[in-house]
């Protein structure tokens, strides 16, 4: 009997130790490592749409949730969801309202909201709930999102701004200018929103100029202020409370609360017309411009990063950096990683390891 209960444990220990070399760090073989991801070619699921090789012909936004999940927002594609090993896209025949992703936030439930050219997609995980004009939004084409401190939902539509409470929609009227900018639309087009840290909400408007709303009264900044040009594209708040505005035409204004500093192509910007905004974990900040690629900001000087194979149009609409360090820029032409000084396209298949 003891003798059974000791051959029973000599066998039991073997296993472990099997099994316990088989769960090692060690790169199993036939995987591939990247320096991103480490992806393994041979349990790998390859996502539904692996016919194509880029991951989609446009990026217009990415976003990272709480979980370290990657969201690429396409122009036409839907939304792609990665995890590190798998993506998944979803598009309006998986419920979602519209297939072009003008903005992407997350709110502290995890739910993962889309602004759409059709409506405003509430993703749980499982199902979407979607809000159109029949629920009150003042259009169903948004071009901006924001989660503010207290939960609600901001979005620019084609109509004006629009809050949401979980429950119902409330519009904001905000002042025009009498002398705009050349819009591309009009005046009651927000294309970017942030929440600044004393809780101001700001606005940047297709050739209104900038807004500023502190719960009460909204101020107006424009060219009479100091702004280079009416048409903010994008606003951003760096890590010390300066706020950056990309403009198209106009390059970059940078305000401290008192006076706008702007920067363009005599400064080294490689493109007046800035689509997008990011700070690195350097506190570089990143510039995504239309034709000119990228533009690095240091506090001093620019250096630019472009896809120089002549694939792209070097239009850089969306840029982020992981929790992983990988910067990602979002081009006309597909997903593209900064390494060192190198722009490199990844693929789809460099994805997932297919």
């Amino acid at each position: 009997m003891k003798r059974n209960l000791c051959l029973k444990t000599t066998l039991m220990l073997l296993i472990s130790i099997v099994t316990l070399g088989q769960n090692s760090k060690e790169t199993p073989k036939g995987s591939t490592k990247y320096s991103f991801f480490t992806l393994n070619t041979l349990k790998n699921t390859c996502f539904d749409n692996i016919q194509k090789k880029q991951v989609s012909a446009y990026i217009r936004e990415i976003y990272e949730d709480k979980a370290g999940v990657l969201w690429f927002g396409t122009n036409g594609d839907g939304v792609c969801r990665y995890d590190g090993m798998q993506m998944k896209f979803l598009s309006k025949k998986d419920g979602l309202i519209g297939n072009q992703i003008n903005g992407i936030t997350e709110d502290k439930n995890g739910n993962i909201w889309l602004a759409t050219d059709e409506g405003l997609s509430k993703y749980d995980g499982k199902r979407f709930t979607n809000y159109t004009t029949k629920n009150g939004l003042s259009n169903n084409e948004l071009w901006s999102i924001l989660l503010d401190r207290k939960g609600n939902i901001w979005v620019g539509t084609l109509a004006g701004v629009n809050t949401f409470d979980g429950k119902k929609f409330h519009k904001i009227d905000l002042p025009k200018l009498e002398k705009p900018g050349v819009p591309r639309f009009n005046q009651t087009v927000v294309w970017s929103m942030i929440e600044d840290k004393k809780g101001n909400i700001w606005f940047g408007t297709d050739g209104g100029g900038l807004k500023k709303f502190d719960g009460k009264t909204v101020y107006t900044y424009s060219q009479k202020s100091g702004l280079s040009s009416n048409n903010i594209s994008s606003v951003f708040e760096d890590h010390e409370g300066t706020v950056w505005l990309g403009t198209l035409g106009g390059g970059i204004s940078r305000f401290d609360g008192k006076t706008f500093t702007n920067y363009g192509e005599k400064e080294g910007l490689s493109s007046v017309n800035v689509w997008t905004i990011y700070e690195d974990k350097k506190h570089q900040l990143w510039f995504g411009t239309l034709g000119g690629g990228a533009s690095r900001f240091d506090g001093k000087t620019f250096k630019t990063f472009k896809e120089t194979k002549g694939v792209t149009k070097n239009h850089v609409q969306s840029i982020w950096q992981d929790k992983r360090g990988n910067l990602w820029l979002g081009f006309s032409g597909g997903l593209y990683r900064v390494q060192g000084d190198l722009v490199e396209n990844i693929p789809a298949e460099r994805l997932v390891g297919c």
